[in-house]
């Protein structure tokens, strides 16, 4: 038995509707739908920077054209980032635009917030949707607000009219207890906010509704669990990167870790598809890079890549840690991410774009190395490969470089994980697969094309480069 299922995945920078036939040992892809995810900024004066929203209509706009185009399916999922949300009245209507993570109205929350990590196992970041909430706590839309929907939910919200909290994106709030995978009524009373808004939790696999008679079924809708579901790993000894915009670097656990060294590590623990414990850092990933390419008018990025490998290794590198480079790049000199990278990696000024395209990636890779070494030492875990999926693993020399930055050999691909990971849930809720997660993954080794790249640069080299970020 197969069937074609259709999944809605959406990143920071564009969506598209994805097509796919599975069963009988089939998994195949067909990409029906791309449109822009393009951020809009508004109220911008003199003394403001106004405030950055998701242009989230025209998301849903693209979101029913691509399944207008995928025609007849056995069912709808749809995945998205983390921690947004947006606000609907009690006759369910939007009340405005949802506002973007990288907006800078979270500034300083964090740091005015009691920790959190005991009770959600979050890692702190300043963007996280509680401290959102903190920030929004006395505008006129969150006093009238019914629901809170996170960006999957809401779009599933208007596909049946339907309400509920998917519990891996949920996991992502800093509001539901990592323990029992519910909300926290008493941290939520405890920072004065509104535990009405939250809806009931959901988990992958179950139906939302309908959508002209086609079942919607809730999937790990943060785009991170539905590509963890697809990394084609053959047992448990392996770390995984998800790699894109962001790059999402962990392990998978039964249980959370809540050590103070954990939490120290900045490490999160966030809920993953099959009751299971996505034990990873957000690492920047390839944002200073897009940022870049932006700035630069779209170069061709083969031609750089090329370009870079060629380029001495670690000579110049930055911590991608630094939350000077969360905002995007806005002018020249010194605030454009150009500027930003040229400075903290003191660049000669006739540093051409190669070197600074190297010095991104031996940073990244740089980075993704603190992280699976932090969490295979934080967990107690032994990892022997490194698996990178996402649109990471189509960048052949950053493949490299993590597996030199590592020592580990690192499987590249799927380069379609998250979409694939989305699918994989579906099928297997109507039946048409069926299985664990390791009978999914076992498909996904079958069909998928997976690239070995073998470590080659001595440790020396790399623990000397992160002694000289302060790493």
């Amino acid at each position: 038995m197969t069937g074609v299922f259709a999944a809605v995945d959406l990143g920071a920078s564009s969506g598209r509707v994805v097509t796919g036939r599975l069963g009988g040992g089939e998994l195949t892809l067909d990409v029906v739908h791309r449109f822009p995810n393009e951020p809009v900024r508004v109220g911008v004066t003199r003394n403001s920077e106004g405030t950055l929203h998701w242009d989230i209509l025209s998301l849903y706009r693209g979101v029913v054209e691509g399944l207008r185009k995928a025609g007849p399916v056995r069912s709808i999922g749809i995945d998205s980032w983390a921690v947004d949300y947006g606000l609907i009245d009690s006759s369910g209507a939007l009340l405005g635009n949802p506002v973007h993570y990288r907006d800078a109205r979270t500034d300083g929350i964090a740091g005015r917030v009691k920790d959190l990590y005991e009770v959600c196992g979050l890692q702190t970041l300043p963007f996280n949707t509680v401290y959102q909430l903190l920030a929004a706590r006395e505008t006129p839309q969150y006093e009238v607000a019914a629901r809170l929907l996170m960006i999957p939910d809401l779009l599933a919200y208007w596909l049946t009219g339907e309400i509920g909290a998917e519990y891996t994106n949920a996991s992502t709030t800093g509001l539901l207890d990592v323990r029992t995978r519910e909300w926290s009524s008493s941290l939520i009373d405890e920072l004065g906010l509104r535990g009405d808004l939250l809806p009931p939790v959901r988990h992958p696999g179950s139906v939302i509704g309908t959508y002209r008679g086609t079942p919607v079924i809730a999937v790990g809708s943060h785009d991170t669990a539905s590509a963890v579901v697809a990394v084609p790993a053959t047992g448990r000894d392996f770390a995984y990167i998800s790699c894109g915009t962001w790059s999402l670097v962990g392990l998978e656990l039964d249980r959370p870790v809540l050590s103070a060294a954990s939490r120290a590590a900045n490490f999160t623990n966030e809920g993953g598809v099959d009751s299971t414990i996505r034990y990873l850092r957000n690492v920047m990933g390839l944002w200073p890079l897009q940022e870049c390419l932006r700035e630069w008018g779209s170069p061709d990025l083969p031609q750089l890549l090329e370009a870079a490998a060629s380029e001495p290794g670690l000579a110049f590198v930055v911590d991608l840690d630094d939350p000077v480079f969360m905002p995007p790049g806005t002018g020249a000199g010194s605030t454009s991410m150009e500027g930003r990278l040229r400075k903290l990696a003191g660049l000669p000024a006739d540093a051409g774009r190669a070197t600074l395209v190297r010095c991104i990636l031996d940073s990244l890779a740089l980075a993704q190395r603190r992280a699976v070494r932090q969490a295979r030492e934080l967990a107690g875990r032994t990892v022997s490969v490194v698996h990178l999926v996402g649109g990471g693993a189509r960048n052949e020399l950053l493949c490299q470089l993590t597996a030199d930055a590592c020592g580990l050999p690192v499987l590249a691909g799927p380069v379609e994980a998250t979409a694939i990971g989305n699918l994989l849930v579906q099928a297997r809720a109507v039946g048409v697969v069926d299985g664990g997660l390791g009978a999914l993954r076992a498909l996904v080794r079958e069909t998928q094309r997976i690239v070995r790249y073998e470590p080659g640069v001595s440790d020396e080299a790399w623990a000397a480069a992160a002694a000289r970020v302060g790493r």
